[in-house]
């Protein structure tokens, strides 16, 4: 449990309530430190896993609290950003809020699919949307420097873009599985009704057996 990239993984976490701070602390510098420890929280986003796979030390606990240090490392933020209502343009909110409904929604499906032993498995697609978050978000921190701010919140717009797309992907999988089993739900019912005639077939013919040898009888 405690080699590095999960320790890697909880330091992400650990310095989510250093980087919420800037929302009471209405300093630039501030703001600039919390996107310093932002850029570094997403910097080992993707050393953890590769850590962990060069060394063969994937393990349940990691598997786990990965993709939860994400959704909270970037829900965070868009959270820093709404509430310091000089650093995004109003039209921006709607990527903000089509990110945070996808993750909401995203983490629904995988919960219920968890619980009948079907897995969801992040796409290639899902891992660009992760990329760009983290860099629109890491720009926008530092908003007022050059351009990095304006070029941060169009990167944005990429990642809603994409969040939007991945939500749906996952979303009509997981639909799949459940006109499937739906089906599956369907099927055996008929299977019973038809197995139900077929057992009746037989008793019919031995009550015509019985009859025909009570008439062979009498007529004897």
């Amino acid at each position: 449990m405690y080699n590095l990239p999960n320790m890697l993984t909880i330091s992400r976490i650990v310095v989510i309530p250093l980087i919420f701070l800037s929302v009471y602390i209405d300093c630039k510098i501030y703001t600039y430190f919390a996107g310093v420890l932002f850029v570094i929280a997403s910097i080992t986003d993707y050393y953890d896993g590769k850590i962990a796979r060069a060394r063969g030390i994937v393990s349940a606990f990691g598997r786990l609290l990965d993709p939860i240090a994400d959704k909270l490392l970037v829900a965070t933020a868009l959270i820093v950003f709404v509430a310091k209502k000089d650093v995004l343009a109003p039209v921006s909110i709607i990527p903000v809020f089509v990110i945070l409904c996808r993750e909401l929604l995203v983490s629904g499906l995988r919960e219920f699919l968890r619980e009948v032993n079907v897995g969801l498995p992040v796409t290639r697609l899902a891992k660009w949307k992760t990329g760009f978050q983290m860099v629109s978000l890491g720009m926008i921190f530092f908003d007022g420097w050059f351009v990095f701010g304006q070029l941060g919140e169009i990167l944005l717009w990429v990642a809603g873009v994409l969040t939007f797309i991945t939500g749906y992907q996952y979303f009509q999988k997981s639909m799949e599985y459940i006109k499937a089993e739906n089906k599956e739900s369907e099927n055996p019912k008929k299977e019973v009704k038809k197995v139900e005639n077929k057992t009746s077939k037989p008793k019919t013919i031995k009550k015509q057996n019985t009859k025909t040898k009570k008439t062979t009888s009498k007529k004897k």
